[in-house]
């Protein structure tokens, strides 16, 4: 790995702690949310304040996420946003926690001037003891305050002076006017400077979570349906149409039949040639390295060399892709790929205007794994375990590709692979009356 951490692919934009004020605004924080400090003068932390290097110390990589279910958050700055999330357990936490904190920019901002905030995305399900209990999961509400309790004593403040303002007798409360006082000598004046967080809820429908080796759920689609990485023998009862990542016909057809995915070929606005060339590169050099041949170099030439040279132990994806490639560049006859073919997969991505795109393209990912581009991009966890098992040649090429092609222009890679900007998560409709909070087969005919 240590070649991903020198390129700034693994652990990358995380934010540096190391000012004892910083480290001890996060401790105080620490000891409010799990009763434990750390001893560490610096460290660097994500999006939701997990530092892999207190991981480490405390030997529980999940002490912000105790049951990878409510996870916990640290913030210390706003700059956390552009921070990734280390070690997810769902794939919409990152979303929500970035979101939250746009949301609330510039009240964190004086809030984490003087104190750190510390909450929960909280679910009220506190733990998952068997795959159907993710269909539990349904809002996600973000729970904040400092750990001095500003927001709290805020709110009770503008209580006090709402008492005071319409109560008959208020003036001669002299226990009410005690409390304002006290109460204002920590927050200041709150009429002036509001320093009230929102509590948002978001919905959860669709999703993906490590759970259980790591399942897809998606609840509000047309047809509902379940994929799951481990046998579908091993998840038991689901309360929706479930199948694993070995039942591809059926993933294909679910697809379909969702209109969740667009044949890259054909998809407006890119150079679909040119992106499907590109995984067959990928391909090439994966069975070229598993087969322990020789690569001269991996420049456009010396790759058209070595695809002459293995001939006929090129894999099929290379050849199924390179037929697609040949029609859009020369015409002919289209060539039909069934979803039971294992280049299948390469040649879809998901429909950019739809709101699922990221969790549909992190799925193709991992039926597509030896695209390590979108690998990369889409399912970071799943790229991290392919990665320690590949030929030191392949890593190499790997490395240096994501290196000088996508991290020069991140943005501009997505954009063309994907189409459109990050997929925003999903606010919960305010319930009515609520005046405080909102809790908020492109190839033909698939074969079944």
């Amino acid at each position: 790995m240590k070649r991903l951490i020198q390129r700034g692919l693994m652990f990358g934009n995380l934010i540096r702690v190391d000012s004892p004020a910083l480290v001890e605004r996060y401790n105080r924080a620490l000891e409010r949310l799990i009763g434990k400090r750390t001893g560490l003068d610096d460290f660097h932390i994500d999006i939701s304040g997990y530092s892999y290097e207190i991981g480490e110390e405390l030997g529980d990589h999940l002490y912000l996420n105790p049951n990878g279910v409510n996870r916990q958050f640290i913030i210390l700055t706003t700059e956390q946003r552009k921070a990734p999330l280390l070690n997810a357990q769902f794939s919409t936490s990152r979303g929500i926690l970035k979101q939250f904190i746009e949301d609330n920019e510039a009240k964190l901002f004086a809030l984490t001037a003087q104190d750190a905030v510390a909450g929960e995305l909280d679910n009220s399900v506190f733990q998952v003891t068997t795959p159907d209990r993710l269909f539990d999961i349904r809002k996600i509400t973000v729970i904040a305050d400092t750990t001095h309790s500003h927001v709290a004593n805020a709110r009770k403040l503008a209580d006090r002076i709402e008492r005071f303002q319409t109560e008959p007798d208020a003036w001669f409360d002299d226990v009410l006017i005690a409390e304002m006082i006290e109460l204002a000598r920590e927050t200041g004046d709150v009429t002036r400077n509001p320093i009230d967080l929102d509590r948002p809820s978001y919905t959860q429908d669709n999703f993906w979570t490590a759970h259980f080796g790591g399942i897809y759920v998606f609840r509000d689609a047309e047809h509902p349906a379940a994929i799951t990485a481990r046998p579908r023998s091993e998840v038991g009862e689901m309360p929706v149409a479930t199948f694993d990542l070995s039942q591809r016909n059926r993933i294909a057809s679910f697809l379909e039949q969702n209109k969740l995915v667009e044949p890259i070929i054909k998809a407006r606005g890119v150079d679909g040639a040119a992106i499907l060339r590109q995984k067959m590169d990928f391909i090439l050099v994966d069975a070229a390295t598993t087969q322990g041949l020789p690569v001269a170099g991996f420049d456009p030439r010396s790759l058209h060399r070595l695809a002459q040279t293995m001939g006929a132990k090129l894999p099929e994806e290379f050849l199924k892709l390179n037929e697609l490639v040949r029609w859009a560049l020369n015409g002919g006859k289209w060539p039909r790929i069934a979803s039971d073919s294992p280049a299948y997969f390469y040649t879809l991505r998901a429909r950019p205007d739809h709101p699922d795109r990221d969790l549909i393209n992190q799925l193709l990912a991992e039926l597509a794994p030896l695209d390590v581009r979108q690998l990369f991009i889409c399912h970071k966890p799943a790229f991290y375990a392919a990665y320690m098992g590949w030929p030191e040649a392949k890593k190499d090429y790997v490395a240096d590709f994501l290196q000088h092609d996508y991290m020069a222009n991140k943005a501009g890679a997505r954009e063309a692979l994907f189409g459109g900007r990050e997929t925003a998560v999903k606010d919960s409709p305010r319930p009515p009356g609520d005046d405080i909070i909102a809790l908020v087969g492109p190839w033909g005919a698939v074969r079944r």
